[in-house]
């Protein structure tokens, strides 16, 4: 893993999807505040405005640039055609931030709508960004990372939302295999990682509140704990919160893992022949 300044220094270019709010945007401040020149990606054009204003306040660096550019990620030619904006006004992208996401909420025999958007975002407008970006990130040769934005909810699969939570059990099935290809291709010096955030108060997650939860974190905190386990190489960015520690969260994803391995019911978690299983497992 090659030293983070090398990637996140002054002058070096950062795309990140999702930026007008919420962990795309607290990430977007870091970038800039270390001097990097910074392209904010988003959906709605009306929060990206402020949200480029913001990020230039933070800029380190009196020569950088800090510009927004409304995308829609779900859409491969407009992902086409940012990717030649970006390559033209700044040359080579050593850090591609694809977090954009949505969560209307989804049920199994629910609207098709619902699932055919958070697909084409979640999921497709990851790929979409990997597959565009990627392979000029690798070309030019210097060092630089591709971070994919998953969820817990991609590897435990809590019910009530199934159509969110295949998407991002498929992010996290991508970005393992886009790490293999890239520690397999002779002289590449790209890395990938899957950020794993906790509860975060974010646009996403507010649903109708105006004050943060006490169990979750904010953007900040969420991005500030991704730099450090970047600076240690980390693939899996496994973020905790308020509520729940990494120990709760390791145990959480070792169950599920034991639904297929001990023969359980699936998502037997919640099931109630394994309730009192579990929570007995959870103690130890």
């Amino acid at each position: 893993m090659a030293d983070l300044q090398s990637i996140l220094g002054e002058g070096k270019v950062a795309v990140v999807t999702g930026a007008a709010s919420g962990i795309g945007l607290a990430a977007a401040k870091l970038f800039a505040a270390r001097g990097m020149n910074v392209v904010l990606v988003d959906n709605d054009g009306g929060k990206l405005g402020d949200a480029r204003s913001v990020v230039a306040a933070q800029s380190g660096n009196p020569d950088a640039k800090t510009v927004s550019i409304a995308t829609d990620v779900s859409d491969r030619e407009a992902v086409t055609a940012l990717e030649q904006t970006v390559s033209g006004q700044f040359g080579d992208v050593h850090v591609l931030m694809n977090n954009a996401g949505i969560q209307p909420g989804s049920s199994l025999f629910g609207p098709e709508e619902n699932w055919e958007r958070v697909f084409n975002v979640n999921l497709m407008g990851i790929i979409h960004g990997t597959r565009l970006f990627g392979p000029k990130m690798i070309a030019h040769g210097e060092p630089a990372m591709i971070i994919n934005t998953g969820s817990k909810q991609g590897i435990t699969t809590p019910p009530g939302d199934p159509a969110y939570n295949v998407a991002k059990a498929g992010v996290k099935a991508f970005t393992e295999a886009l790490q293999h290809e890239l520690r397999n291709t002779e002289g590449c010096q790209v890395n990938a990682h899957l950020l794993i955030p906790g509860f975060v108060y974010t646009p996403l997650t507010a649903r109708g509140r105006t004050e943060k939860p006490e169990g979750a974190w904010t953007p900040e905190q969420t991005v500030d704990f991704m730099m450090e386990s970047l600076a240690r190489g980390d693939f899996y960015i496994l973020c905790p919160d308020n509520d729940v520690d990494r120990a709760t969260d390791e145990k959480r994803i070792a169950w599920a893992a034991g639904d297929i391995i001990e023969n359980r019911p699936p998502l037997s978690r919640w099931h109630p022949d394994c309730a009192e299983s579990f929570a007995a497992y959870l103690k130890t």
